[in-house]
């Protein structure tokens, strides 16, 4: 049978999944890069993941000779439970609009769509604790400047006799009025504006999900990645289309009954802080 010209066949559509899988775990993987985040743990939905902070009794060590050395005593508290849960999301897209923009035009810009929305679902839970979540050590500041200096201090103290990785969450409007006329070249990964090595930073992180006037540290150790590979049964099930890691499944599907065409994504992923008190929150919005 010859095709007419231009036809989409299901090779084209295998290629647009597999695309939509490299760019989606590219980016990711060059996030976590970015972040330093190097621990990630494949769980099954359902799981619940538990957040501790720290308590710390410490006694006076000063003891006579032969004496019995009284106990200190450092504990993790849990805080919160977060349970894994799938991002699920669908959008679909008429036989007009394949006709009047093309097929690879109307689903793959949709697609893309759907790509960011992923990136953001991922993005939320962590800096919805980064920002707002309590049982983070609370820092105020008189201004921007003085505000990166106390949260640099703050995460020094905080992680005193371990090497980490400093990073700074912070939002645009309040880095770039900082920064005034200076120029910087800040590079894109996931969605977010990232910088490296300065301010005295490992890596400095711009999202508008960070309030103006506040600004978050923690330690890149203190990060992980818990999610649920979507392979096996599952990709079976839905056809999906997705790597050996299983991050996330895509799937298209014709519809017959309205003339449609589907794209549907499935994955199951949080970034999240392994101790709350390990994030300095730093206030400044009440600057001079």
């Amino acid at each position: 049978m010859v095709l007419t010209e231009n036809t989409t066949v299901q090779t084209d559509l295998k290629a647009q999944s597999i695309d939509f899988v490299n760019q989606f775990n590219a980016g990711l993987k060059t996030l976590l890069e970015v972040l330093g985040v190097v621990r990630k743990q494949p769980l099954t939905v359902g799981n619940q993941i538990k957040i501790y902070k720290s308590d710390a009794t410490m006694v006076d060590g000063k003891v006579a000779e032969g004496e019995v050395i009284p106990l200190s005593k450092v504990t993790k508290t849990l805080d919160r439970t977060i349970t894994l849960e799938f991002n699920k999301h669908r959008k679909e897209v008429t036989a007009e609009a394949i006709q009047a923009a093309g097929f690879s035009s109307a689903v793959g810009e949709t697609d893309a769509k759907l790509l960011q929305q992923n990136q953001k679902d991922i993005k939320k839970a962590l800096f919805d604790i980064l920002a707002t979540g309590e049982g983070a050590t609370k820092v105020t500041a008189d201004n921007f400047q003085m505000a990166v200096a106390l949260s640099l201090a703050n995460l020094a103290i905080k992680f005193e006799d371990e090497d980490v990785q400093s990073v700074l969450f912070v939002n645009p409007i309040d880095f770039y009025t900082y920064l005034g006329g200076k120029d910087i070249q800040a590079q894109t990964v996931f969605g977010l504006q990232y910088l490296q090595n300065y301010l005295g930073f490992n890596t400095i992180i711009m999202s508008g999900n960070i309030p103006q006037g506040k600004m978050a540290t923690t330690a890149s150790q203190n990060l992980n990645v818990a999610y649920a590979p979507v392979t096996g049964q599952l990709s079976q099930a839905f056809s999906f289309t997705t790597d050996a890691t299983g991050l996330i499944g895509i799937t298209h599907t014709p519809k017959t009954d309205n003339a449609s065409y589907d794209t549907m994504t499935l994955s199951a992923m949080k970034l999240f802080p392994e101790v709350l008190d390990g994030i300095i929150q730093t206030d400044f919005s009440k600057k001079a």
